[in-house]
């Protein structure tokens, strides 16, 4: 499936969503390989097949098998971390501030891509799932690489752009 397809079969209701496609690909700062990673990590994380599809086909050049389960383990190891400093971050009872995690989340350290793409991607991702925690770790992680804001914020509109088009590919199945 192509991402032209995917984008004509929302309704025009919801015409802002197809309108919003072009953030996905359209050129910025980031290259070619970081729009592929933040997309593909973020539609494994919204578990969108049709969607992932489309986003293969349209990064073809720039998905490599490394890159492939660099975006896979952004998704899942963010599922894990994102929930579990999340609860860290709002529960009430601080002490569990102090504890340590002990979780196994060895892929930040060695993702098989350049560590800026992955956490790039690991932004995204944990701003899907609503981290703040995260959002903050992973965006002074990016700073302190010298990546502008303006990556920063892109990866999180990618984010964002997927998950609109997922509610409106819903909507849409939805309505018929």
């Amino acid at each position: 499936m192509e991402l032209s397809i995917l984008k004509e079969s929302i309704s025009d209701n919801l015409k802002d969503v197809r309108l919003n496609f072009a953030v996905l690909t359209e050129e910025s700062e980031l290259s070619r390989t970081q729009l592929a990673i933040i997309n593909l990590a973020c539609a494994y994380s919204l578990q969108h097949a049709e969607l992932l599809a489309a986003l293969k086909t349209e990064f073809s050049a720039e998905v490599s098998e490394e890159l492939n389960n660099a975006a896979q383990a952004a998704a899942a190891i963010m599922a894990m971390n994102n929930i579990y400093y999340r609860f860290v971050h709002l529960t009430t009872d601080k002490v569990y501030q102090t504890m340590p995690a002990k979780l196994r989340m060895n892929v930040i350290g060695k993702p098989g891509v350049d560590k800026v793409d992955f956490e790039l991607a690991s932004l995204a991702v944990s701003a899907l799932n609503g981290c703040g925690m995260c959002i903050d770790a992973h965006a002074k992680v990016l700073e302190n690489a010298d990546v502008s804001k303006l990556m920063i914020q892109h990866a999180v509109r990618i984010a964002a752009v997927q998950n609109s088009i997922i509610v409106a590919l819903q909507l849409s199945n939805l309505s018929e």
